[in-house]
């Protein structure tokens, strides 16, 4: 089905009640969110739009091996159930909802969600965006379950000119829910680059949910984040917002959490995607009173002619032992177990491609708790070949049970090793990828890439701030000055770190270069490293290749997201100026 282009203009109806503003929300930041937030959004307050996201790298991949048990499967269900109570609410207020829950099947989740409207006797026009896998193409190579174009709003937005009630999508970024919103609402063409700009900025702080309202800030002890609210941008015509919460819900909307979400999984100044580059570092924040953080203006930027696709494979199988050493000579005990351990893999004749031994001393001197006084020797072992890591590995383990170091025990009996996964990114030619609105009457739109582009190269980095004089110093955390979030992108981890004060900045702009990123993280040491400078929000966001092996899925690291490599970095001492506490 070809269909009618996109003409890009303005909705059948306002998306809400007032033209010149749109209020959206947002209710999931991952499949397996908060399972009451949708209905928490829809009567905290006057929303308009509300959507949610679903999908996420290692979401792709699990939805893959759904879809390959069962064809008609492939979308997150969690959504439908949520829509058991949510519909009718949502119908009820006049509230849209924009969602990727359809994941590999949005037709399939457009048809489910029509069913369960009819049973509910709930009147709903529902649409959905296809166009986005690429599996069917082929040329992939062996093994890959998913092959996914990031699309743009376009299609969301023909959808909502339509007059559809909920809108389902595919594979899209995660800022095109509320981007897609604004160019219907507002009549944007692909020339309008800065209005659009300013609203994948605000889909981008409200994608992750609860992290822009003060889940998993670094300065979290300020506010009261047992239970934070779910976020909502205000988009005026101009692409500009104001990020805020629903009255009496917990959390902070601060101009310290809105960064913080800013710089979650970036990389540099340009912010890419299929319908507009926001430059980043044209981004100013202002308090503007209490949980009300407004954005604007963003400067805009034609796309890149390539579209993102994401890909995913089994990659093997893996399998995983814990050992507990507890007490004195913990060194020598992790010696003689691992030791012991290789020369079991080389007698069998059936060694893992990979073996990997970590060991956390999270032991304590004269602990008074048996807990604190052990640490975690840690094998990982991966292979193409299930019997690799299984019986081999397990058993190995298992018979050093009586004759290993004192007080050998594991967290865990050892198993028969599981599947994992490799996500990769690739470029693909947008021109070739059929960005397509299913509208409510079954028509189809085609939302073809805009016309003009623009390859991405990294801008020239900002002058830095002047350093602050010489004085004294004192040996200290950097997270006493400073906050951090990190995150992943395929083999790559974002560090993203901001200065809470003008003072603060411009000693971190300084003194936190490469080398001694290096320095406070050894783990980094060996692998690329690349900084970017965002003055406006007193930040820098360092990415570095190769950190996460092929991806979450792979579980190559501890920590397979890089959640926590931020607070890692805040938790290394540094000579700090005293005039900085």
């Amino acid at each position: 089905m070809s269909g009618a282009p996109a003409d890009g203009a303005g909705p059948v109806r306002p998306l809400g009640a007032d033209p010149a503003l749109l209020r959206i929300g947002n209710a999931s930041g991952f499949y397996g969110d908060r399972f009451d937030a949708l209905r928490e959004m829809l009567t905290g307050g006057p929303l308009d739009v509300l959507t949610g996201d679903y999908l996420a790298e290692l979401t792709m991949l699990i939805l893959g091996r759904d879809r390959l048990k069962d064809p008609t499967r492939g979308y997150a269900r969690t959504f439908l159930r949520q829509l058991e109570e949510g519909l009718g609410l949502a119908v009820e207020r006049g509230v849209r909802i924009v969602t990727n829950a359809g994941g590999l099947n949005p037709a399939g989740l457009a048809d489910a969600i029509r069913e369960l409207a009819d049973k509910a006797g709930v009147p709903v026009r529902v649409a959905h965006v296809t166009g986005d896998d690429l599996l069917a193409r082929g040329g992939w190579g062996e093994g890959v379950l998913t092959a996914n174009a990031y699309l743009g709003g376009a299609g969301i937005a023909a959808c909502l000119r339509a007059g559809a009630d909920v809108v389902v999508t595919g594979r899209v970024t995660d800022a095109a829910l509320v981007s897609g919103a604004a160019q219907a609402q507002f009549g944007w063409r692909p020339q309008d680059l800065d209005q659009l700009a300013g609203a994948v900025v605000a889909g981008h702080v409200l994608e992750c949910g609860t992290q822009a309202t003060g889940g998993n800030y670094s300065f979290f002890e300020a506010h009261d984040v047992r239970r934070p609210g779910f976020p909502l941008a205000e988009i005026a015509a101009d692409g500009s917002s104001v990020i805020t919460k629903h009255p009496g819900t917990g959390g902070a909307v601060t101009t310290g959490t809105v960064t913080a979400q800013l710089l979650y999984e970036t990389s540099g100044a340009r912010y890419a995607g299929p319908d507009v580059t926001a430059r980043l570092d044209t981004v100013h924040l202002t308090q503007d009173g209490p949980d009300r953080v407004r954005i604007g203006p963003v400067r805009g930027e034609a796309p890149p002619p390539t579209l993102k696709a994401g890909l995913t494979r089994l990659g093997g199988w893996r399998n995983e032992v814990t050992f507990v050493l507890t007490g004195l000579d913990v060194p020598a005990k992790a010696a003689l177990v691992r030791g012991q351990l290789e020369a079991a893999l080389d007698a069998a004749g059936h060694r893992p491609a990979e073996v990997r031994w970590t060991l956390a001393r999270t032991d304590h001197d004269d602990a008074a708790v048996q807990e604190e006084a052990s640490a975690l020797l840690r094998l990982v072992v991966r292979d193409t070949d299930q019997d690799a890591v299984g019986r081999v590995v397990s058993g190995a383990a298992v018979e050093l049970a009586l004759a290993s170091y004192p007080g050998f025990h594991v967290t865990a009996p050892p198993g028969k090793g599981t599947p994992y996964g490799v996500f990769e990114a690739v470029a693909v030619d947008a021109a070739g990828v059929p960005h397509l609105a299913v509208l409510p009457d079954g028509s189809t739109v085609r939302c073809p890439h805009p016309e003009h582009t623009r390859e991405l190269a990294r801008p020239a980095d900002p002058e830095l701030p002047a350093p602050l004089p010489a004085t004294g110093t004192r040996r200290a955390p950097l997270g006493l000055v400073a906050g951090a979030r990190s995150g992943d992108k395929g083999g790559a981890a974002n560090i993203g770190v901001w200065a809470r004060t003008e003072p603060g900045w411009r000693w971190l702009a300084h003194e936190l270069t490469v080398e001694r990123l290096r320095q406070l993280l050894p783990e980094t040491a060996g692998l690329p490293v690349d900084r970017h400078v965002l003055p406006n929000l007193r930040a820098l966001n360092f990415v570095v290749d190769g950190l996460l092996g092929e991806g979450v899925a792979a579980q190559a690291r501890f920590d397979p997201q890089a959640k926590a490599v931020g607070e890692w970095l805040r938790a290394r001492h540094m000579d700090i100026p005293e005039v900085l506490f």
